[in-house]
């Protein structure tokens, strides 16, 4: 997976490690990144479908 995380962007990368693997609020993700929580929530779901798509052809 950490190798998977390589593949995104660093903001998704930072949104998808604070929100799960830090398990913070999307508000407290956004607080950190300085962004709106609108933000966090495209960043997290555009991060989850490129991890998905890099694990199935893993």
């Amino acid at each position: 997976i950490w190798e998977a995380l390589g593949k995104l962007s660093e903001r998704q990368r930072a949104a998808i490690v604070l929100r799960y693997y830090e398990d913070l609020s999307e508000q407290k993700v956004a607080e950190i990144l300085r962004c709106r929580p609108g933000t966090v929530k495209s960043l997290v779901s555009r991060g989850l479908g490129i991890l998905r798509q890099e694990i199935e052809h893993a």
